[in-house]
């Protein structure tokens, strides 16, 4: 049988239901170039593929076409620029999740923050708020003492292996939320389950964990739960931040009002949506 051209695998792909970018980036990945290298595909659109990557290619292709994640295909995904290390026992990290890091680092690197201030990452996953914080903060010169959260002994250990490799100073903690934590931090921050368990969207996410995505009836068991015993764990003056839906953050608010957080107030992601809400613990109440 002829080999296809990259054109012709390209078309293909897209037959089978998959977006030219998906298709692209799956071609580059079984020819061992980098995703930057579109403009490859395009000067060599008549290249004959080689057996090899023709044979990977058209695996990845049904794959990718049976629902499978790009970023476990392709084994990362990247986040605030930086390149993750993803599979199967983690969430793959949403450009959303960034409006959370941006919000962070406001924070810690406000002057009147501490000069060490200790920040905290529940659910860290993959280790993308974490990583991105600790990264950011060494790169401005700013030193923290971060810690990462998971209930998940897989999530850790692949958390463990994107701050090595990025060379990012974590302490890493096995723990259910906050059960296993000691010390009080300046900043909390999470990106907890929070998908409502009848919601229909949960079809298109099953190659992913489902313990890190669902949280209850209304999505929100897992945000009430932090939100209850965060107090005890923050500083005064100290910040809990929380990613939740699309359509959560008047209720997210109204959770952290209700438990005496101040200035409460929401942040929007990149396509104007409140993503995240959060509050500022002044002390008891």
């Amino acid at each position: 049988m002829n080999q296809p051209t990259v054109r012709q695998a390209l078309q293909t792909a897209q037959t089978l239901g998959l977006e030219r970018l998906d298709a692209q980036l799956l071609l580059l990945h079984a020819l061992g170039k980098p995703d930057s290298d579109r403009a490859w595909l395009l000067a060599h659109d008549d290249d004959v593929l080689p057996q090899a990557g023709a044979d990977l290619f058209r695996q990845l292709g049904l794959r990718r076409a049976a629902g499978e994640p790009l970023a476990y295909i392709a084994g990362y995904k990247e986040f605030f620029g930086l390149r993750l290390k993803v599979d199967a026992r983690v969430l793959v990290p949403r450009p959303d999740t960034e409006t959370l890091v941006v919000w962070s680092l406001d924070i810690l690197q406000d002057p009147a923050m501490s000069a060490q201030p200790r920040v905290l990452d529940l659910g860290t996953g993959s280790g993308a708020i974490a990583i991105a914080v600790a990264h950011s903060l060494q790169a401005a010169g700013r030193p923290a003492i971060v810690v990462a959260v998971d209930a998940s002994a897989d999530a850790l250990a692949v958390a463990q292996e994107n701050a090595n490799s990025l060379h990012a100073d974590i302490q890493f903690l096995q723990s259910h939320w906050l059960e296993e934590v000691s010390g009080h931090f300046h900043l909390i921050a999470s990106n907890p389950p929070y998908i409502a368990s009848a919601d229909p969207h949960l079809a298109a996410l099953v190659h992913e964990p489902l313990q890190a995505l669902v949280a209850g009836s209304d999505g929100l068991n897992d945000i009430r739960q932090i939100i209850k015993q965060a107090p005890e764990h923050l500083h005064p003056g100290g910040w809990l931040l929380l990613e939740h839906g699309y359509d959560q953050s008047d209720r997210v608010r109204e959770l952290l009002a209700g438990r005496g957080f101040q200035q409460v107030q929401s942040r929007l992601d990149l396509a104007g949506i409140a993503r995240c809400s959060g509050g500022q613990w002044l002390g008891a109440c």
